[in-house]
């Protein structure tokens, strides 16, 4: 049995129709679980992305949506996140009750999850867009009631995030506080950029590792794949 679940982000900002459908196949081949298609800020339309990945993989697609506009009926599962690091109701509860009607219409599966923005010595796409300020990096006291109290909201999950494109990614100690504090899974990316580093989120007690940045600037199949052993192994 795998440790941990390694999924793959898409950002459909940074690649066209064709290439994000190459790119679906090599994740594919590559071992990852699942594909994560999202963003923080996206102008381009989520539907023929979504259906070129479809044609090209069996993987599970996972709406990771910015804001209630970044849907499409063309995807598996959506992360129904609510930004529970923050004070900002729109990120909180408002998005969130938009989508709601959208999402029982095309019968998309919802995954309740607690998103924890955490510090990453830069300041993130995230971060500026949702008008909200990450947890310090060296406040795992902080963190870990947050991830407690969105289990016991009812999330299904909790992702740590520290922003795509972060200088350094969720410290272990944050992980380990967090993950003795819930029996749900937990989701741990951002500023993750090598298999080693992939490893030990998963040692300190990350259920799931997301890589996307990484593999925007350096990707390529076989970096996905020694990701993918890296998580599982």
């Amino acid at each position: 049995m795998h440790k941990a679940g390694y999924f793959v982000l898409i950002d459909p900002e940074q690649c066209e129709v064709e290439k994000c459908a190459k790119l679906a196949l090599e994740v594919e081949r590559s071992g990852a679980d699942a594909i994560l298609l999202g963003g923080s800020f996206l102008t381009n339309d989520l539907d023929p992305i979504a259906k070129g990945l479809k044609q090209e993989t069996e993987l599970p697609i996972v709406l990771f949506p910015g804001d209630s506009m970044h849907l499409t009926p063309y995807a598996d599962a959506i992360l129904y996140i609510s930004l529970i690091s923050g004070r900002n109701p729109n990120y909180l509860i408002g998005e969130q009750v938009k989508a709601a009607p959208w999402i029982q219409r095309h019968a998309l599966k919802p995954i309740p999850t607690g998103y924890m923005l955490i510090e990453g010595d830069s300041r993130t796409s995230v971060e500026f867009m949702s008008g909200t300020i990450p947890i310090p990096r060296n406040k795992p006291d902080i963190a870990g009631p947050h991830a407690l109290a969105a289990e016991y909201l009812g999330m299904q999950m909790v992702y740590l995030e520290a922003g795509s494109g972060a200088a350094h990614p969720v410290p272990d100690e944050m992980i380990a506080t967090v993950k003795n504090q819930i029996s749900i899974p937990l989701i741990v990316g951002g500023g993750i950029r090598t298999p080693k580093i992939a490893a030990e989120k998963v040692a300190a007690g990350a259920d799931f590792i997301v890589t996307g940045n990484v593999l925007e600037e350096n990707g390529s199949f076989e970096l996905m794949q020694d990701f993918a052993n890296a998580v599982h192994s």
